[in-house]
């Protein structure tokens, strides 16, 4: 059965600037009646007793706990640094703006 008639593929297109050929437009129609199709036994499924879910396992936090510690000095980040200018990376010009 289908749900999206030829010409409501052709308004989508539209609404969404797209340029369909005649033939484009029968196949997204029969593709998108699938779609249409799919989502509706999908729909069948869900139940009243059906509880809402965002996953079907139970998922836990695998986060550590935030701990600080001390990072790297500016003298050590730039030790190893091709190139240091003004306590910070010097790296080459890439969009050619001048400095």
């Amino acid at each position: 059965m289908s749900v999206l008639s030829r010409d409501e593929v052709a308004h989508l297109a539209h609404l969404a600037r797209i340029s369909l050929t005649d033939q484009e437009l029968d196949l997204m129609a029969t593709q998108l009646d699938a779609v249409v199709d799919a989502v509706a036994v999908v729909q069948s499924a869900v139940t009243a007793d059906t509880p809402a879910t965002s996953h079907p396992l139970p998922l836990t936090n695998g986060w550590r706990e935030d701990v600080v510690q001390p990072g790297l000095s500016n003298e050590a980040a730039l030790s190893s640094a091709p190139r240091e200018e003004a306590g910070q990376f010097r790296v080459p010009q890439i969009l050619g703006e001048e400095p």
